[in-house]
């Protein structure tokens, strides 16, 4: 099970790209603007933990469920590709958040005609 947790954070991010293919939310709306800003966070994030670690706050704990690789003092290899899920993921739910609040919004002001009810 050494490569359970990457395993987990590679299909979890796989399925997040999947629902932004078929949404059309992220990635597959502005691949420019969506890998910037996933660049940006994760670097933001990175940068985050190395303060933790440097403060003592962040350490790395042993898991069976890891690879044991380590990028560097408390920094497994699974951090960042979990960071870069992170964006993702939030990225994903914050534009589908966006598109219904839209799209309830446009139905509600076109009336209860578009809502496939008749007018009283």
């Amino acid at each position: 099970m050494m490569f359970g947790y990457l395993g987990a954070l590679l299909a979890s991010t796989a399925c997040m790209l999947l629902q932004d293919w078929r949404f059309r939310l992220f990635f597959f709306r502005d691949a420019p603007a969506a890998t910037a800003v996933t660049v940006l966070g994760t670097v933001f994030f990175l940068l985050w933990d190395a303060v933790g670690i440097g403060l003592g706050i962040f350490l790395r704990g042993e898991s069976d469920f890891a690879t044991g690789v380590v990028l560097a003092p408390h920094m497994p290899l699974e951090e960042p590709v979990f960071l870069v899920f992170l964006v993702i993921c939030t990225m994903v739910l914050y534009r589908g958040a966006a598109e219904l609040f839209a799209h309830s919004a446009s139905r509600r002001a076109a009336g209860p005609r578009a809502a496939g009810q008749a007018k009283p």
